[in-house]
C-alpha cells in the first residue's frame, strides 16, 4: 500500500544520456560495444516523458506539485538533467558513476525505487518506454514489479483527475487499449504521446539556477555491478546492390532464383 497520498501529485522522470539519435553507430574496437566518443543527448522517449509531466502541470496546475528529473551516469549526465530542467522540471537528482560504466535496467529500477522510498511522496513515475541505445524496454516493468505499483506501458494518451484516477490509452498490436488505474503508477511513454518542446533561451538560463542533488550509488545502498556480460557486438550485414532486368520474364526468373516465388 502507498502511504496516504497528498492532494498534489509529485512526479519523478528518469532521463538517460544516450548517443544522439542522428549519430551513425560504429562498433568499438574489441567488438564488445559501440563507440561512445560521439555526440550524446537525452534519450528521445525520455524527452516525451518530461514533456508529458510538464504538460500535465500546465493543464492541471492545481494537481501537480513537483517534477523531479533523475539521471544515472557520468558527470556529463548533468547536461541531460539541465535539459529536463529547461523543459520545465523543477529539480534534478544525479546519481554519479564513472565514465564508461554500464548501468543495467534492473540497477536503474532499483535506484528509482530507492529514490521513491527516500522522497516518501512520489505518486507518478513517467519513463520513456525504452532507450535507443540498448532497446531493452525493461526498466518500467521491473520498477513496477519492485514497487508493487500499477503500470501502464506504451502510453499514447494520458489523463489524470484530481481524485487520483488515471486514464491511459496504450498502443497494442492491431489497435488501442484504454485502461484505468489509481495513483501511484508507473507509466512508460510511446512515440505518439506528444511532441517535446524546444527549451527557450530564458528557460535554459533559469535551468542553471535550479537545484541538482548529487548522489553516489553507495549513498542509496546500491551496487551497480553488472549481472550481464556482452559476448560480442557486430554490425548488420551490408545490403547487396540491386540489379536491372529488361523484361517481365527476366524479373520472374530472378524472383524464382531468389526463392521469392
Amino acid at each position: 500500500m502507498h502511504p496516504s497520498r497528498p492532494s498534489l501529485v509529485h512526479i519523478l522522470v528518469p532521463v538517460k544520456r544516450a548517443i544522439d539519435y542522428a549519430v551513425k553507430i560504429r562498433i568499438a574496437p574489441g567488438n564488445k560495444g559501440v563507440d561512445t566518443s560521439v555526440k550524446h543527448s537525452m534519450n528521445p522517449f525520455d524527452e516525451i516523458a518530461v514533456e508529458e509531466a510538464v504538460r500535465m502541470r500546465e493543464k492541471q496546475g492545481k494537481l501537480v506539485e513537483s517534477i523531479t528529473a533523475v539521471s544515472i551516469g557520468p558527470p556529463k549526465a548533468v547536461d541531460t538533467i539541465r535539459t529536463a530542467l529547461a523543459m520545465g522540471a523543477d529539480s534534478g537528482i544525479h546519481i554519479t558513476v564513472p565514465e564508461g560504466t554500464v548501468v543495467e535496467p534492473l540497477a536503474v529500477a532499483q535506484a528509482i525505487k530507492k529514490l521513491i522510498e527516500r522522497s516518501g511522496n512520489t505518486d507518478l513515475v513517467i519513463l520513456g518506454k525504452q532507450a535507443i541505445d540498448d532497446d531493452t524496454g525493461a526498466t518500467g516493468g521491473m520498477l513496477a514489479g519492485l514497487t508493487g505499483w500499477s503500470q501502464a506501458a506504451f502510453a499514447s494518451k494520458l489523463g489524470v483527475s484530481e481524485d487520483g484516477k488515471v486514464e491511459v490509452t496504450r498502443e497494442i498490436d492491431g489497435g488501442l487499449e484504454k485502461i484505468e488505474s489509481k495513483l501511484p503508477l508507473i507509466l512508460t511513454t510511446d512515440l505518439r504521446l506528444n511532441e517535446p518542446r524546444y527549451a527557450s533561451l530564458p528557460n535554459i538560463m533559469k535551468a542553471k539556477k535550479k537545484k541538482i542533488e548529487t548522489l553516489k550509488p553507495e549513498d542509496l545502498g546500491l551496487d551497480f555491478t553488472p549481472r550481464l556480460e556482452t559476448i560480442s557486438v557486430s554490425a548488420p550485414a551490408e545490403r547487396q546492390g540491386g540489379g536491372k532486368v529488361e523484361t517481365v520474364a527476366e524479373l520472374v526468373s530472378k524472383l524464382k532464383e531468389a526463392g521469392v516465388i
